[in-house]
């Protein structure tokens, strides 16, 4: 299992599944599915291939426990992967090259570790003659990476029948290691993630020739707005996921943790700052612009696009406060919509977490965590199931793993993926 995650994790990475987040671009997840299927297939596990475009595919399998009484558990992972520029890079992005202790590619950390991981896992139980404690639903979607439209999203809205049972669920992004001290790690479970919130925001005025003073000029009215919005910082809101995680890094760390100025805490927690400093507050990046046609041509109308996360149960104060910042003559349009979720970090479930990481590392300790981005459990969450990030994996002290997300020269340590197939064989026989 711990030789063969290695080789199962490289197979995919080395199958280009590039989601541009355009159907005409995008390389497909078809040829992984096919991977994985075969390879479920070849254990006896018998899997469904579901297409929702052509080579868009999803692959479903339910492996059936003792106790058929007893809740499933949907483990997912998605197959696609942003772009990568091989002249970036310093190895091929779909290489799966092995050097300095490491898996190199994209997708080794976002997320084909974890969908290797899964596989191991379940390929041994089949070999063995294991049966699970209760039902194991595997799912690798397609479209993680542009919104889950053509995987989880289709899934849950043409299939829910084959998550019959399930009320419970692991995914991305959690489980990591954040080291304390050499005998202390701290394992951020994934317990809530923000809400998705793509907008188009389109401002008018007066056409005209370039060549004109013009004083209602579109491009200038948006620009102005943007530069607002881009540059403003939305009031602080700890939810109860982000105190509790910067209650307890706290104490492990000997810092005082001041609820009125929780950015001084998060100042001092290195790498991972990045992730925690934007799930204090509601956060608005510009990603786009577009206006125009010809050069000495003053347009009727310019738009930008923005990347908006929100914090749970703050959508609707979000907008107003957004709009106050855009100020009122722009108008919004919504391109793409999920809602944040948060739930708490107790039962059974998270008492298996941190015992199985416990079993194969004595000085960890799991704790709660927000994730800023976003992952396919908002879409499993529609069917009542409460959703976890626990993708496993112990870390060196000096790596930045936030950084690897859609980076250059992702990378995974071989022996985290090792030790990551053990944990989450753990966990799935205790759960």
């Amino acid at each position: 299992m711990t030789t063969e995650v290695i080789d199962l994790c490289r197979d995919l990475i080395r199958i280009d599944t590039t989601n541009t987040g355009d159907l005409a671009t995008s390389a497909g997840e078809r040829a992984a599915a096919e991977y994985v299927s075969e390879k479920l297939a070849e254990v006896g596990i018998e899997p469904t291939v579901l297409e929702s475009a052509p080579g868009r595919a999803n692959v479903v399998a339910r492996i059936a426990g003792s106790d058929p009484s007893r809740g499933a558990l949907l483990v997912h992972g998605h197959l696609d992967v942003v772009p990568a520029d091989p002249s970036e890079w310093s190895v091929h992005p779909f290489s799966g090259e092995i050097k300095d202790g490491f898996l190199w590619g994209r997708g080794a950390v976002d997320m084909k570790d974890f969908d290797a991981m899964a596989l191991a896992v379940v390929r041994e139980w089949q070999r063995t003659g294991y049966v699970p404690p209760r039902d194991i639903v595997l799912c690798y979607t397609a479209d993680e990476e542009a919104g889950s439209d053509w995987g989880a999203t289709y899934l849950v809205d043409n299939h829910a029948h084959l998550f019959e049972g399930c009320t419970e669920a692991i995914g991305e992004v959690g489980g990591y290691s954040y080291s304390v001290t050499n005998d202390l790690r701290l394992y951020l479970i994934q317990t809530a993630e923000k809400g998705i919130d793509w907008l188009k925001v389109h401002a008018t005025g007066r056409p005209g020739h370039g060549s004109f003073v013009h004083d209602d000029n579109a491009v200038t009215n948006l620009c102005e707005a943007i530069a607002r919005v881009g540059r403003h910082r939305f009031p602080i809101v700890i939810t109860p996921t982000v105190r509790s995680f910067l209650e307890q890094v706290s104490e492990a760390l000997g810092i005082e943790f001041d609820p009125d100025d929780p950015e001084a805490t998060i100042a001092k927690l290195g790498p991972v700052a990045a992730i925690v400093g934007a799930t204090i507050r509601n956060t608005v990046n510009p990603t786009g612009l577009q206006a125009g046609y010809k050069h000495n041509v003053i347009p009727s109308k310019a738009s930008a696009t923005i990347d908006c996360r929100t914090l749970p149960g703050q959508f609707d104060l979000f907008r107003e406060q957004l709009m106050a910042v855009l100020g009122p003559d722009m108008q919004l349009e919504t391109v793409h919509r999920q809602p944040a979720l948060e739930t708490t970090f107790d039962g059974a479930i998270v008492d298996a977490m941190a015992a199985a990481l416990r079993a194969e590392d004595p000085g960890a300790h799991a704790v709660p965590y927000m994730l800023s981005g976003g992952t396919d459990a908002k879409q499993f969450h529609r069917l009542g199931i409460r959703c976890f990030g626990f993708s496993p994996l112990k870390l060196p002290a000096d790596l930045n793993f936030s950084a690897l997300f859609h980076g250059i020269d992702e990378r995974v340590p071989l022996d985290a993926l090792q030790f990551g197939v053990r944990v989450l064989d753990r966990f799935l026989r205790g759960s």
